[in-house]
């Protein structure tokens, strides 16, 4: 599904922070993102808890380098790219992404945080980062979607501490920020595409419904804000981008890999 992002679009993301695409993925594509996610045995032996302040648990599992998986290639995809970079206003390359694995009836909730609340303890100078999300199963209020605060990010960054096993946003501040700008449900079908700027607040709540709500989430630096020291995310390298054609082949043979290895 070729996607170009629009000069009016940019300027809302500038503006709102975040900018939501649906059908990012076709109805075929994010089918076989979801049946491999579902099936990847070593993902989910990676996967590691995170504690709400409620004590509830949530899942995800992170990667820093790329391959030759499906997770990767949506990292690489020219659609997703070609966007970060135009919103960005430079070229980025590969940070670090991860699937969120929030189950039904017990997936916990993420505090209100910012993104670059983590990242400028990795030593990143500029908050010109972003992130691309891709709904995976349908995302809802129910199941606890992702939340924004609308233009959070001109605020620039804001203090964070620990809340549970979760470093969260300065909560005065996050009030005050809710009382003066919208709060904003991001309700989302499969196959959608969220980015978001690295300074914006958001959250999502426990999930107590019946239905999964994964997503993969794809993480994006500029090539002018490289980690001044060592940081444990990717080292800066290009990104071999890939069309939509390379990606629905690289995604059909991940499938039919893995099929391979569970009947020998």
């Amino acid at each position: 599904m070729s996607f170009k992002v629009s000069d009016t679009q940019i300027a809302g993301f500038q503006k709102e922070g975040f900018l939501m695409v649906p059908g990012l993925f076709s109805p075929e594509e994010v089918e076989l993102l979801l049946k491999i996610a579902r099936a990847d045995q070593a993902m989910a032996s990676e996967s590691w808890d995170r504690k709400d302040a409620q004590g509830g648990i949530s899942r995800l599992t992170l990667r820093n380098s790329l391959g030759k998986d499906v997770y990767s290639a949506c990292v690489r995809s020219r659609r997703i790219v070609d966007t970060m970079e135009k919103l960005l206003g430079a070229e980025v390359y590969h940070l670090h992404h991860k699937m969120m694995l929030k189950e039904p009836f017990v997936g916990g909730a993420w505090e209100w945080h910012q993104d670059y609340g983590y990242w400028y303890n990795d030593a990143c100078l500029f908050p010109d980062m972003a992130s691309c999300m891709i709904a995976v199963d349908r995302a809802s209020r129910e199941n606890g979607c992702l939340q924004v605060i609308q233009g959070s990010h001109l605020m620039g960054r804001v203090n964070h501490g620990m809340t549970g096993d979760q470093t969260g946003a300065d909560l005065e501040r996050v009030e005050e920020a809710l009382r003066r700008l919208p709060h904003v449900y991001c309700e989302m079908e499969p196959g959608t595409g969220l980015f978001f700027h690295a300074n914006l607040l958001h959250r999502s709540d426990q999930n107590r419904s019946p239905n999964p709500r994964w997503s993969l989430i794809c993480c994006y630096n500029v090539v002018h804000n490289i980690p001044f020291r060592d940081s444990h995310h990717a080292p800066f390298a290009p990104i071999d981008q890939i069309e939509d054609s390379e990606w629905i082949a690289a995604a059909r043979q991940d499938w039919a890999n893995m099929q391979g290895k569970e009947s020998s």
